[in-house]
């Protein structure tokens, strides 16, 4: 931890200060400093901008939008600051004077006023540009000497507080941060003290990170009511390339997208598409959209149209498998993907969908429908593989219902009698749901060849039945 002395300062009206402190022993600081070529350097450098002047209510959520290019610690400070953790981006726009620029190009263009200003603590790099003073304070020797001219509003106290100290004589930074802790403590409160702390840099100052919104929504309004679904659909053109500028500055893909389209009377009418991997294609997007509401009958004509999609995903680039699709393992290639999403959208959600194995013994009960498998370049989260006892051959076609087998002399017939192979196995569960079975299942062959999936019930009258075939 280095030891750095707190200078004194500027000096107030000798009229309106209190007697002068001893001076203080060097303090240790909070904030972690490196040395430099000049003195000692703060490992961290906040640039805080300030909004000044009418700013509209959502220029500070998009100024830090635009400002996440610059660095990933981004901090809101409501209702017109920003503050921006720069130490690691500054060889990446030639220094403290080329970040500066071009800060202040990205509020130009968001037609915003704002003062810029540099210190190695948040707070005082935010108090700096509140006091409309655009300095850059590199090195933490420096940084009281700079914050001990400003006035206390830059602190945004209570108003009651800044009046007590005003009529003791302190009204700037540095005849605060002058009188003794101990007694500032006891008259003002432990938090105006540490905020103190926190602006020289005696305290960390631990700001939440903004994080701009994951989700897509655009919204518009049309001029007249609309009833065909092409025109429909040309309206939504903008919206789509809002969602592809959108995807493509945070490199993510959709997995679903939802349509809402308003009437004058009926309740909103909701289109939703579910995608087999993600895609962030806008002109692709669009294309299955158009066929979804091509089949989707409107109510009443349409007056407002919004767009918005589920939590984004991260786009990964294709890669070829050695392999062809479903040959020794090889994954689902983006084409398979494609043909997925086309016939979902054509056909409808339940039309196509993969299967799954259930954690059950009873065969009707040990698989289910799922949605469709998602392409090479996307795996969602894995499961934890939990590890079960061997089972026999099942077949892959399994009746809706076990099939009633004719018997003759105690054995089995279909189309003939059939042969027995291999032995049997016994399954008895469910007693706990009320659809217990008992049942001895058997591998059977016909007078064709054809294999079969039997079973015997172990109860009387033992009938036999037909459950599956084999391919």
């Amino acid at each position: 931890m280095a030891l750095l002395p707190i200078p004194a300062g500027t000096q107030p009206d000798e009229a309106q200060s209190p007697p002068a402190a001893p001076a203080r022993r060097a303090v240790p600081l909070a904030v972690p400093v490196v040395a430099g070529a000049s003195g000692v350097v703060a490992a961290e450098l906040w640039a805080g901008v300030h909004l000044s002047g009418l700013a509209p209510a959502d220029a500070l959520l998009r100024l830090a939008r635009r400002a996440e290019r610059f660095t990933p610690r981004v901090s809101l400070e409501p209702p017109d600051g920003l503050l921006l953790e720069v130490r690691g981006s500054l060889h990446l726009f030639a220094g403290v004077t080329g970040l500066r620029r071009a800060v202040t190009e990205e509020c130009r263009r968001l037609g915003l006023t704002a003062v810029l200003a540099f210190a190695p603590t948040p707070l005082a790099a935010l108090a700096l540009a509140r006091a409309g003073r655009a300095h850059a304070v590199l090195e933490m020797s420096a940084l009281v000497g700079q914050l001990a001219p400003l006035p206390l509003a830059t602190l945004r106290w209570p108003g009651k507080i800044c009046e007590r100290l005003a009529r003791c004589g302190v009204r700037t930074v540095g005849a605060a941060l002058r009188l003794p802790r101990a007694g500032f403590a006891r008259r003002f409160g432990t938090a105006q003290l540490a905020v103190l702390d926190a602006l020289t840099g005696r305290s960390r100052d631990l700001r939440s990170a903004f994080r701009a919104r994951v989700r897509f929504r655009r919204r518009r309004e049309l001029t007249c009511e609309l009833e065909n679904h092409q025109v429909i659909l040309a309206t939504l053109a903008p919206l789509f390339a809002a969602l592809a500028a959108f995807l493509t500055e945070r490199q993510c893909g959709v997995v679903e997208l939802e349509c809402l389209l308003d009437h004058r009377h009926a309740p909103a009418t909701r289109c939703v598409l579910r995608l087999a991997a993600p895609m962030a294609d806008a002109r692709r997007l669009a294309e299955l959209l158009g066929e979804r509401l091509e089949r989707l009958p409107l109510p009443e004509p349409v007056r407002g149209c919004e767009l918005r999609s589920a939590a984004l995903v991260p786009q990964r680039p294709d890669c070829l498998h050695l392999w062809q699709p479903g040959e020794h393992g090889g994954g689902l290639s983006s084409e398979a993907s494609g043909l997925i999403e086309s016939l979902r959208a054509r056909l409808g959600e339940d039309a196509i969908h993969g299967l799954a194995q259930l954690e059950g013994h009873r065969p009707e009960k040990a698989w289910g429908k799922t949605a469709p498998p998602a392409a090479a370049g996307y795996r969602a989260a894995p499961r934890r593989r939990t590890r079960s006892p061997p089972v026999m051959r099942r077949p892959l076609w399994l009746l809706p219902m076990p099939r009633s087998l004719r018997v003759r002399d105690g054995k089995p017939r279909r189309r003939g009698p059939l042969r027995l192979i291999g032995e049997p196995e016994r399954i008895e569960t469910g007693w706990w749901d009320g659809e217990e079975i008992a049942r001895d299942y058997y591998t059977a062959a016909d007078i064709h060849g054809v294999l079969l999936w039997i079973f015997r019930e172990r109860e009387a009258p033992h009938h036999w039945y037909l459950h599956g075939v084999f391919g």
